[in-house]
């Protein structure tokens, strides 16, 4: 899941990478790793081949994107220094991971506030790539961080059917509490760069938020807001192993409109654009965590053959080679989405970029 959206995200070496709950750095070493294989294609050098006299410059480069351009922030001290040994090993920088709760930020106490106030502004990243907490039993109920979100704010809908913020004093225009994965949307979109083309994201959030009746003024803010990119539905299995999480998820992909894209939509001039959508029912393994390998018709296991670098001694002298071996093959939708993605964006650009 996670490779999948580093892979549709894409991101550039000039981009600035933010995950605001980032935990153990999972997005984060993702990015990393995506970057140093395409820094590797640009020079036509094997990832795993650390001994082509190229692949240093490829190691300093890769290393100066990640002191650079990667930024991530948690609520949990002991996890941002896990990111941190996870960021060293991966890219052989730490980026710049900060001790904030990203849902209060730019307030709050914590020891990373004052440099992410620096650092990562709102309308300053590039890119935005997030597994947030959610659930209905963590609700934020703070009013200092609830007063900065129109998502805490009550909304009625009109006769047209569009939805719109309570400013009736004699109505209730607070909500006393929201769930954090609603609040994330929005603040992530707060952080993405603004200006054309705007910023994009893959948000991991609950099926129904983009299915419940109750939710339809989150849909709607959204579509105001951002370019839907894609919405695709993972199986239960993605993080009921990891994070004991038995609730049906989506990754939904968006791409934040500029003020003039907003303003020229309120005046009617509707843009359409398709929408690339998918459904994971596999992802590798099963809900015990057990690895799924593909199968025939008689149900013997698939393998494949994979190509491998491979040192050897030849004439006294070390050097590498390419070796095959057979592999079982991993029950995997994600890669295929990933392929089928590219071939969207082909045939159809960004919206936004028109």
């Amino acid at each position: 899941m996670v490779r999948l959206a580093v892979e549709i995200l894409d991101p550039k070496e000039h981009e600035r990478v933010l995950d605001p709950a980032c935990g153990t750095g999972g997005f984060l070493v993702a990015t990393l790793d995506y970057m140093l294989k395409k820094f590797c294609a640009e020079k036509g050098i094997d990832p795993h081949n650390e001994d082509h006299p190229d692949f240093p410059k490829v190691r300093a480069r890769l290393k100066s994107f990640a002191e650079n351009n990667v930024f991530g922030a948690d609520f949990d001290q002991f996890l941002i220094r896990a990111s941190q040994m996870n960021m060293v090993m991966a890219g052989d920088g730490r980026g710049h991971l900060y001790h904030i709760n990203s849902l209060e930020f730019p307030n709050g106490h914590l020891s990373g506030v004052q440099q992410a106030k620096r650092d990562i502004r709102f309308g300053t990243i590039d890119v935005i790539m997030t597994n947030p907490p959610f659930g209905s039993d963590i609700p934020i109920s703070e009013q200092q961080i609830l007063e900065q979100y129109e998502f805490a704010r009550t909304w009625e809908k009109d006769d047209e059917g569009h939805y719109r913020i309570i400013n009736d004093p004699a109505k209730r225009q607070w909500k006393s509490s929201v769930s954090p994965e609603v609040l994330f949307i929005e603040r992530c979109l707060q952080w993405l760069r603004w200006l054309k083309p705007g910023g994009r994201m893959g948000i991991v959030v609950p099926n129904g938020i983009l299915g419940n009746p109750a939710d339809e003024y989150i849909r709607q803010w959204i579509l105001k807001n951002a370019w839907v990119l894609a919405s695709i539905d993972l199986p239960i299995e993605a993080f009921i192993v990891e994070a004991n999480v038995n609730i049906l998820t989506s990754l939904l992909f968006l791409k934040k409109k500029t003020n003039e894209e907003i303003r020229a939509e309120t005046l009617g001039e509707t843009v359409e654009y398709p929408v690339f959508m998918a459904v994971a029912e596999k992802v590798g393994y099963d809900r015990r965590g057990n690895t799924l390998y593909k199968r025939g018709p008689d149900g013997e296991e698939l393998t494949k053959v994979i190509e491998e670098p491979s040192q050897v001694i030849i004439d006294g002298r070390m050097t590498t080679r390419p070796r095959k071996r057979f592999a079982k093959e991993i029950d995997d939708d994600l890669p295929v989405i990933a392929e089928k993605y590219r071939e969207f964006r082909q045939r159809y650009p960004e919206p936004g970029e028109l």
